[in-house]
This record gives C-alpha cells, structure tokens and sequence, in this order.
C-alpha cells in the first residue's frame, strides 16, 4: 500500500522516540536501525518508502573495478531506480570499512527526488554529502570504494540494515536519534497514534517546564490532567 501524503505529513511532525513506543505497544522490539546516525543535523525528519540494496562480502575475482561499467550492476540500477520521495537503504552487513555509496551517488539520489539514504555501514566523501543536504544515515565515514568489500547482490529485496528488518515499501523516519522501520501495514495507525502521543508529549513537555510533577502527569493516571489537556489542545488547536 503506496504511502498516502496525510500520513506522510503526519510522520514529519512525530519523533522516532514516539514511533519507538507505539511500535513497542504492538510487540515490536526491533525495528530501530542500530548505529545509523545523521551525517548532518537533518532540518526536518525524513520520510519515505524503503527501496533496498543488498551487498555481500565481496569475491575479489568478480568485484573489481570493471564491474561498473556494467548497466545493470545493483548498486547502479537502485541509484537510477530508487522512486521519488523513497529512501534508498543499504544493507552493509554492520562493516563501515569500506563505503556503501559516495557524493556522486548520493548526489544523484537527491537530484532524482530520492527523500533520505541510510546504510549501517558508512559513506565516503562524507563533508560533500553533509553538503548536499540531503537526509543521509551512516555509521561513520569510509573512504575505500565499496568494491573493496562489498559485492552489490540485490535490490529492492528484503534486508537487514542495522539488526531491522527491512521489507519494500516500509516506511523509514529518521531524525537526530537515527532511523526506525514502520512496516508498511500499520504506517497509517501508527501515524495517527504517534500524532496523538505528540500532541500529549507537549502538553507534558509545557507543563513540567512550568514546574509540574510528573506524578500523574506522565503517564497520565490522574483524570483532571486529562482533563486538562483536553482544555489545553482545544485552545492550542492541537
């Protein structure tokens, strides 16, 4: 089911520490991509449908420099292919010692439309692509060329990235704490929830920045502070 712009929208405003709880109500322990953090303070939080590349641990014999002459290599095809408002996600194998993608790549993605790129491994020219603005989560820097380690297998197939699963068409939200994989299903619900948890978050937020307790407060076991924060989003149009 192809991302609708409202629960996009919604998703922009909520954070991956919010989308954490609301995934956990539902059992879902996993879906954070461990280690990948922004390369640059993202502006606003990144949004789209996952479009994946698997790498395997490279065989010297078939991954040598020739190989990207080829049309039809992976990691090629998923830079010219990866849909608009989609974010392109590496499944690195956990291993930063050789780049997953550089500012040329990177740079292609964010000319094409491409929302965010997210790898557990790293990113070469990583100054230039903090300069493009582009949305991208990474381990840390990298300068060997992918070939040195990873052989390109696999696009848009489901993945590992960071110990998440990661399916086609899930819904990745990254901002300043990492990424966190929706799966596709529930993005709508767990949108809407996450919108309210916000809405309840803030409140909060004012409140104890007023001096409140947040015995009763947070989580909200006494009724006259709901009773309150119905009074409080009414005036707030929340």
């Amino acid at each position: 089911m192809a991302l609708s712009a409202e629960t996009r929208a919604k998703l922009t405003r909520v954070s991956t520490a919010t989308l954490a709880t609301a995934l956990f109500k539902r059992g879902l322990r996993g879906q954070m991509i461990q280690g990948a953090l922004p390369l640059h303070t993202p502006a606003g939080s990144m949004v789209g449908e996952a479009y994946t590349v698997r790498y395997i641990p490279a065989r010297e014999d078939l991954n040598t420099l020739a190989v990207f002459r080829d049309p039809a290599h992976p990691q090629r095809v998923a830079v010219e292919e990866c849909p608009p408002g989609a974010v392109l996600v590496f499944d690195s194998r956990k291993d930063a010692r050789a780049a997953s993608a550089g500012a040329i790549l990177i740079g292609r993605l964010k000319m094409r439309g491409v929302a965010g790129v997210v790898t557990d491994g790293g990113f070469r020219d990583s100054a230039e692509i903090t300069a493009l603005g582009i949305p991208a989560f990474h381990t840390r820097p990298s300068a060997p060329t992918n070939l040195t380690l990873n052989q390109a297998i696999g696009i848009n197939e489901p993945i590992a990235c960071g110990d998440a699963p990661v399916f086609p068409g899930d819904v990745l939200v990254g901002d300043g704490d990492g990424v966190i994989v929706i799966p596709a299903a529930i993005a709508d619900e767990i949108a809407a929830e996450a919108t309210e948890m916000t809405a309840y978050e803030d409140f909060v937020a004012e409140k104890v920045a007023e001096g409140r307790s947040i015995r009763g407060l947070y989580p909200a076991t006494d009724e006259r502070n709901l009773v309150e924060f119905a009074e409080w989003r009414k005036a707030k149009g929340r």
